[in-house]
């Protein structure tokens, strides 16, 4: 036998977890990676963000009342098990766009060459990534219910609520999995069951006791077991071709997050039209109407659409309920969240943001005659956001009539006054090209460079206007004020909406006026 013939005789008897340790090991002592001294540098930075803001939040929330009083296991168990769906529900979506099976495009073609079955590389970093996804989630959640609500405050709900809360940690990381490796029937499937358990188990919650809570963290575990068992064998079908795609996918977005455009990942991630293509056209061939040219536009994205109306519906009642009531806390948690859901569902409902921005950005053809850009692509956004906001509104109002029968005019101006702030934040961040260079220049401060949070501020603007004008609003004693205010600053959202975009000052309004 030759050298060559016991090299190759090793290497047929190399274990597939040692080739797969060795690719590992090449791979993270590239020369990009983060060294000792970076790590401890993050673990520096932990620890001063733990000690001077952590532990004074935990130590001023454990003496003053929650945010949220549930005053008992009765009214815990419904809001824990609306809880347990939103989160599962997010967990799913989540593992469809970017689940814990994503890897670095290079890693997995390196490991899709070889002849190893797909179950030896993808199960170590499932587990270890569920691992890490279910501790933090039961940090994040178990901080947020101590800092926000009594559950852990009383002695009949600390035990079956931090089981609760220790379950649902466990119950996100399963379906995480799940949401990437299933097909789109068996998520399906699972978001019905899983809203009608919740919906029985928070039934069952006004028997009274803890009984109940401990039923939804007994359901929640079993769940959990089910679904991760399901999924760890579902990893040796796994659709590589697919895998590969959201891969690169996700490689893309990081590098536009890392790069200070995080609009253009989540550009990454919109769903592509499909049919409906000759509904746009009349049997003579012309166009439709705007706001018809913009429902069959929504309609080619229906996943997406459906989402949006469901968050104008929920904005629309949200915001009238918190708009109404005249307690200070619940009624602005109320106005924040419907704002929200306005705003979310204001640029989901179609592609028409897009178009104006495209159509305002590049140079006309005919020049500036443009034959009415404004009013093609806003037509349809304003009449969803309307409609979806009046039918929500009016849902509310029929629900929880004696609210609102103090005062329904300034009700209705402070919904209006809102939802025209959320047009002019949403026309805002449409209207986002490309990072600004002057965001890239220090600003110091006697707090230290502030580049980072005009950053991140500049990332984020549309919520920022959003929080911020709903907060001055809500500041303003009278409800005629609050709408002005409102109207301002849409005003200013439209005019630097229309800077973005590179028109001049002088003959912006003839210009305005022609398109």
């Amino acid at each position: 036998m030759t050298k060559q013939d016991v090299q190759d005789t090793v290497v047929s008897r190399t274990d597939a977890a040692d080739r797969v340790h060795a690719v590992w090991h090449r791979y993270t002592r590239r020369g990009d990676r983060a060294s000792v001294h970076n790590r401890a540098y993050t673990v520096y930075l932990v620890a001063l963000a733990g000690t001077f803001f952590l532990a004074p939040a935990l130590h001023a929330a454990s003496g003053s009342p929650g945010l949220i009083s549930f005053g008992g296991p009765t009214r815990a168990t419904p809001a824990l098990c609306l809880l347990v769906v939103v989160v599962c529900w997010g967990a799913q979506l989540a593992g469809r766009f970017w689940g814990p099976l994503v890897l670095q495009p290079f890693v997995l073609h390196v490991f899709m060459s070889t002849d190893l079955p797909p179950a030896h590389y993808l199960c170590s970093l499932a587990r270890r990534r569920l691992m890490y996804a279910g501790v933090g989630l039961l940090l994040a959640t178990g901080t947020t219910a101590y800092l926000a609500t009594d559950l852990f405050d009383r002695t009949d709900t600390v035990v079956p609520g931090g089981a609760v809360v220790a379950a649902l940690g466990v119950l996100a990381a399963s379906t995480w999995l799940w949401g990437q490796v299933r097909p789109f029937r068996d998520n399906l499937v699972l978001t019905g069951a899983t809203g009608a358990g919740a919906l029985l188990l928070g039934l069952a919650g006004g028997q009274g006791g803890a009984g109940p809570l401990w039923l939804v963290a007994a359901a929640a575990a079993a769940t959990a077991v089910l679904l991760g068992r399901s999924a760890f064998r579902a990893l040796a079908t796994v659709d590589l071709a697919r895998l590969a795609r959201e891969s690169a996918r996700a490689s893309q977005a990081q590098t536009y997050v890392l790069t200070g455009t995080l609009h253009h990942a989540l550009d990454l991630y919109r769903p592509e039209p499909r049919g409906f293509t000759s509904a746009l056209l009349r049997q003579d061939g012309r166009l439709r109407g705007y706001a018809t040219q913009g429902a069959v536009r929504a309609l080619r994205t229906p996943g997406r659409a459906a989402a949006a109306v469901l968050l104008l519906l929920t904005g629309g009642a949200v915001l009238t309920a918190g708009t109404a009531r005249a307690d200070g806390s619940t009624a602005s948690t109320l106005w924040i969240a419907g704002a929200v859901c306005l705003y979310l569902g204001s640029g989901w409902i179609g592609e028409t943001w897009r178009g104006l921005r495209d159509e305002l950005t590049l140079a006309p053809l005919l020049g500036q005659w443009w034959g009415g850009a404004a009013a093609r692509a806003l037509t349809w956004p304003v009449l969803a956001v309307t409609a979806g906001t009046c039918l929500g509104g009016g849902l509310a109002v029929l629900v929880g009539r004696p609210v609102y029968d103090g005062r329904p005019a300034q009700t209705a101006l402070l919904v209006a006054g809102t939802a025209v702030l959320v047009l002019g934040a949403r026309f805002l961040r449409e209207m986002k090209t490309h990072l600004p260079l002057s965001l890239l220049l220090p600003i110091i401060t006697p707090f230290g460079d502030l580049s980072a949070l005009m950053l991140v501020a500049w990332q984020f603007d549309g919520f920022v206007v959003l929080l911020a004008g709903v907060a001055v609003a809500n500041a303003v004693p009278s409800a005629p004020g609050a709408a002005a205010v409102a109207a301002l600053l849409t005003a200013c959202c439209i005019w630097a909406g229309l800077r973005r975009t590179g028109w001049a000052h002088r003959g912006l309004l003839r210009r305005l006026r022609r398109s």
